[in-house]
């Protein structure tokens, strides 16, 4: 009937489709029971574990290596089957390098995820940051090269594709130069991104000060890093940048630091019931951390002299609010106690008026 209708046209064996599909159907479900005892076994090990990490890399894993199974146990039918090897095998070509891409893929994501979840259980904030800045930006890298050669490899499956690289080989000097200047910025990011790894300039959650401006840092990635100023605008800044240029990090070390607060004062001043209420005050307010409080005189000029009021607290954020709170109290405290020090640059337009009517 086929044939009268379309003279020349093949005929199709229903017979083979049919062992193809089974033995398809076969291979799948010997995967899938396969797959499902190997992770019966895995699950009652990691039951036996005091942690959950051990959980949370399985739980990544488990579905691209149900799928890896399924791929190799089509692999090994399609070997007893022809017609089916003759489907299956070109797909083949993309799906394995696809699935062994997947599996290193999701076993970084994993490794990642343990480590951040040990990370959390810390008590140093400074080594936490440290390690949480290493683990960012070497998962990215190796996110990064997996993709980089999983997609490589499945285009090695396109015969013209391969064809191509076999033409670029016999001219490998001009190839290398042709890609080394259009991946220059691409490798000098990720030389960039794996520095700071090693060397840590700056980890995430530091504040820096960086073009004038200070923030923490939010994100760091091979390109670029992301910095949230206090008033929530985010600076992107080149990765390289923080290499080439000098920078400040406030919390290198750990989050203590000395502030200043700066009175400008009249020459007149007597200094000493300055200095010790602001002693008093700093020592009984409950974000000094008794490290540091010194009053100097910084500088004297005719008109005014300037005092440096330091101070230290625990962390970045309750130093600003402890200067904040110094510089209100005693600028009210002056106001009150030694009004005449406070310099004054007004013009009294209406006492002048009144000692000139007087006159006249």
């Amino acid at each position: 009937m086929m044939d009268q209708i379309f003279p020349g046209s093949f005929t199709i064996d229903w017979t083979a489709v049919g062992l193809a599909a089974l033995a398809l159907l076969l291979a799948v479900a010997i995967a899938y029971v396969f797959y499902r005892i190997v992770f019966a076994a895995i699950d009652r090990l990691t039951s036996l574990s005091e942690t959950t990490v051990d959980e949370m890399i399985v739980e990544k894993i488990r579905r691209p290596v149900k799928w890896s199974f399924i791929a190799l146990s089509i692999t090994i039918v399609a070997q007893i089957n022809p017609d089916l090897q003759s489907i299956w095998e070109p797909l083949a070509k993309f799906l394995r390098p696809a699935l062994l891409g997947w599996i290193a893929y999701t076993l970084v994501k994993a490794f990642t995820a343990a480590m951040e979840f040990r990370l959390d259980a810390s008590d140093d904030p400074v080594a936490v940051r440290s390690r949480r800045t290493r683990v960012a930006v070497l998962s990215r890298t190796a996110t990064f090269a997996i993709i980089f050669i999983t997609v490589g490899l499945m285009l090695l499956g396109i015969p013209a594709v391969r064809d191509i690289g076999t033409t670029l080989l016999a001219s490998a000097g001009l190839a290398a130069l042709a890609v080394g200047a259009a991946a220059q910025p691409a490798l000098k990011s990720l030389i960039a991104g794996l520095q700071v790894a090693l060397t840590e300039p700056m980890r995430l959650g530091d504040l820096v000060k960086v073009d004038g401006e200070v923030g923490r840092i939010e994100e760091i990635r091979m390109s670029f890093v992301t910095v949230r100023t206090w008033d929530e605008r985010v600076l992107v800044v080149p990765t390289s940048r923080f290499l080439d240029e000098s920078f400040e990090n406030w919390s290198r070390q750990s989050e203590k630091l000395t502030g200043p607060v700066f009175l400008h004062l009249d020459p007149a001043t007597e200094v000493a019931p300055i200095r010790a209420e602001f002693e008093r005050y700093v020592s009984e307010h409950a974000l000094f951390d008794g490290r540091n409080k010194v009053l100097l005189m910084t500088e004297a000029y005719p008109e005014s002299i300037e005092l440096r009021l330091s101070m230290s607290s625990k962390t970045i954020g309750d130093l600003w609010a402890l200067r904040c709170d110094v510089r209100e109290h005693m600028i009210s405290w002056l106001r009150t106690e030694m009004p005449d020090a406070l310099i004054r640059h007004r013009l009294e337009v209406e006492a002048a008026n009144e000692r000139v009517m007087e006159g006249k």
